[in-house]
């Protein structure tokens, strides 16, 4: 089953609708979503992608990322990949948005405009082993140590987000 992703101009407005992989293939700009997750100790929740991910298996990225469907929120469809991917319900709310353009493996690029989403979760995940093959909890410190050693272990849109994720912490 083909899935759809949203269009859009520079300004975010929608212009239309594209196949998910042709959208990567052509690095058409389309709307999507990061969720960042946060414990009350005040470490970040990572996902390692599962390595059969159509592109940056094996990474380790943010606590899920998507695109909304059309005629489907960007909060809602945050709040349904979070359940898709991680198993976890928890409020969300927007913190910023940014855009970016990224090539990846697959000979795919990103061109999108992303919605980051800010959540408090204090549980363990169930992951989906489709969508994600482990996880850990990491203090910011930590990680901004891992990021700068090692940038390889990263997803491009999470390096590229990392420093807005700090200053809006």
């Amino acid at each position: 089953m083909s899935e759809f992703v949203i269009l859009v101009d520079e300004h975010d407005v929608e212009i239309g609708t594209c196949e998910k992989m042709e959208a990567h293939k052509k690095a058409l700009l389309h709307r999507a979503f990061s969720v960042f997750l946060f414990n009350d100790k005040g470490e970040m929740l990572l996902q390692q992608r599962a390595i059969e991910k159509y592109h940056s298996g094996g990474l380790w990225t943010n606590a899920c990322c998507g695109h909304p469907r059309p005629n489907e929120s960007t909060l809602n469809a945050a709040s349904r990949r979070l359940g898709e991917e991680m198993g976890i319900a928890c409020l969300l709310n927007l913190k910023f948005t940014f855009t970016y353009k990224a090539v990846l493996d697959n000979e795919l690029t990103e061109h999108e405009i992303d919605h980051v989403f800010f959540g408090k979760y204090n549980k363990q995940p169930q992951l989906n082993p489709a969508e994600a093959k482990d996880f850990k909890w990491i203090t910011m410190a930590d990680l901004t140590a891992s990021v700068e050693a090692n940038p390889e272990k990263y997803t491009e849109w999470f390096k590229i987000c990392f420093k807005q994720v700090v200053s809006n912490i």
